[in-house]
């Protein structure tokens, strides 16, 4: 049934301003603001992909990831969004914990977990 759909996925966010900010100008994505849907942004990523941000008066920040973005070298992607500001999560639970370098190498993909302004959470996933 829905097997040739363009399906997208959205998630809210307390601030629009602020998360137009934060995906343009720190995490570098095409943003739209969609002129039908008043406050509403539209993340452009490759391939054709749209991801819905909303503003949600009573909005709850996501305890889950709710994007990945897949790089190359996390190491080197960690290190740019610091070096913009972004901070990144720090995990130490049994069997899971995140480095000095706030990645985990505990086994499968390197992966580190960082938030957007407001504290949905994403991760930098090696390739």
């Amino acid at each position: 049934m829905f097997k040739d759909t363009k399906a997208f996925s959205g998630f809210s966010v307390n601030d629009i301003p602020a998360a137009k900010a934060f995906y343009s100008n720190i995490l570098g994505l095409d943003v739209e603001e969609n002129p039908e849907m008043e406050h509403i942004l539209t993340l452009h990523i490759t391939g054709g992909g749209k991801i819905i941000v909303y503003p949600k008066p009573n909005h709850t920040p996501a305890s889950f990831t709710v994007l990945n973005f897949p790089v190359k070298d996390v190491a080197a992607a960690v290190q740019q969004l610091k070096d913009k500001g972004v901070k990144f999560e720090s995990y130490d639970w049994p069997g899971f914990k995140t480095d000095d370098d706030n990645i985990f190498r505990g086994g499968g993909p390197l992966i580190a977990w960082f938030t957007d302004p407001a504290g949905n959470i994403m991760s930098v996933i090696q390739e």
